[in-house]
């Protein structure tokens, strides 16, 4: 029988990992809020970038679109998540920044063009060859985060991203309906 006082090393650092997970979500979502807002407001305005320069702009509306293409529906660049990563990456998470600019260079040294220039093939062979990288997890965050994030605080514009996936929630998630059940009273109710 074990002891129920024994408390193994992995499991240890498994219930440290998700405390810190969430202390760094609670310290990190105010900040995220002030970001996504100053992003909506340069991408409703298609302002310059504070932070990115024209051409890693153009690689990153490239790499992002590549993560969430267009296809038959709209993709990361109809949402505009670039104005979300230059935001994101220029203020409180700043320390990013240079982490994804080293990938990106990493990324291009072995190309003979700029990404954005590449055909859709050689852009996923040329992401599939950092993809292993964990700083390719804050391309992939940045831009899963501007798709789906409320279009009033930056990327997913005009709710293309809701609109994707059936999210009705333009309403707020603080007023009803809340869910289906909600919906099926008020239509009872002919509301």
């Amino acid at each position: 029988m074990k002891n129920k006082k024994h408390i193994s090393r992995r499991r240890f650092l498994k219930s440290t990992g998700a405390l810190g997970g969430a202390s760094l979500f609670r310290i990190g979502a105010p900040s995220l809020a002030a970001i996504t807002q100053a992003a909506c407001s340069a991408r409703d305005a298609e302002t310059a970038f504070k932070f990115l320069g024209a051409e890693e702009a153009v690689d990153f509306t490239a790499i992002a679109a590549r993560i969430i293409p267009t296809t038959d529906t709209p993709g990361a660049t109809e949402a505009g998540v670039i104005w979300f990563w230059d935001n994101a990456l220029g203020s409180d998470f700043d320390f990013a920044l240079q982490d994804v600019r080293a990938l990106r260079e990493k990324m291009i040294a072995s190309l003979d063009r700029p990404f954005a220039e590449l055909s859709a093939s050689e852009q996923d062979t040329a992401m599939k060859a950092v993809e292993d990288d964990y700083r390719f997890e804050i391309w992939r965050l940045l831009t899963i985060f501007g798709f789906f994030s409320m279009s009033k605080y930056g990327g997913n514009k005009g709710n293309v991203g809701w609109d994707l996936i059936g999210f009705e929630g333009h309403h707020g998630a603080w007023a009803p309906p809340f869910g289906y059940y909600d919906a099926e009273a008020e239509q009872a109710n002919g509301k």
